[in-house]
């Protein structure tokens, strides 16, 4: 540290003092709270344009409390998976639920519904089953993507196949066309 040529003389700048604190605090705290009223607008992602391009207008429906098309008797009927996305191209995502018994041992058939609700409606509903339980497959991967539900499941190739050990593992895709969802299966149908 340098010494000043007249040892008596001491600089302003060189000795703080609680002013100076003081200050410094104000004026740190004017700049916070002038940012904090100065934000910059929310960023836009670009949207594409053209008659394809509906922005999503509400929330994609819940699965709680729905009468799902199941018969689990005494058990009740569990969401094991579910996905949203718009199917049908109106704007308004639609969810796909994946859903079985609650049975206690085994592995119970899934069925697979699709949901919507309308936009002044009190509780989404069931539109449209794309599995039905009765077939006795079990949905192992799920998605919606592109507007489209994929899915794979094990199954079974006759009736004399033990629930135990399902034998074909097949692969589903279905999207909605002219009023109802079409499947479509590529040809990867294997046996397990």
């Amino acid at each position: 540290m340098q010494h000043s040529a007249v040892p008596e003389l001491e600089l302003a700048h060189t000795n703080t003092r609680p002013i100076h604190w003081v200050a410094t605090a104000t004026a740190l705290a004017a700049v916070v709270a002038l940012s904090s009223v100065l934000q910059p607008d929310s960023a836009r992602a670009a949207q594409a344009s053209g008659p394809q391009a509906k922005p999503a207008t509400a929330a994609a429906p819940a699965t709680t409390g729905v009468d799902f098309p199941i018969q689990c008797g005494p058990q009740k009927a569990v969401v094991q998976k579910r996905a949203s996305g718009d199917l049908d191209g109106d704007g308004r995502p639609e969810t796909v639920a994946v859903v079985h018994c609650d049975a206690g041992m085994g592995t119970p058939p899934d069925g697979v519904y699709v949901l919507t609700q309308a936009a002044h409606a009190g509780k989404p509903r069931v539109v449209a089953t794309l599995i039905a339980p009765k077939a006795r497959e079990t949905v192992t991967e799920f998605a919606v993507r592109d507007g489209a539900v994929l899915a794979t499941m094990l199954g079974y190739s006759t009736q004399d196949v033990p629930s135990c050990c399902p034998d074909v593992k097949e692969s589903a895709k279905w999207q909605w066309k002219n009023g109802a969802f079409v499947r479509s299966t590529p040809g990867n149908t294997q046996s397990v």
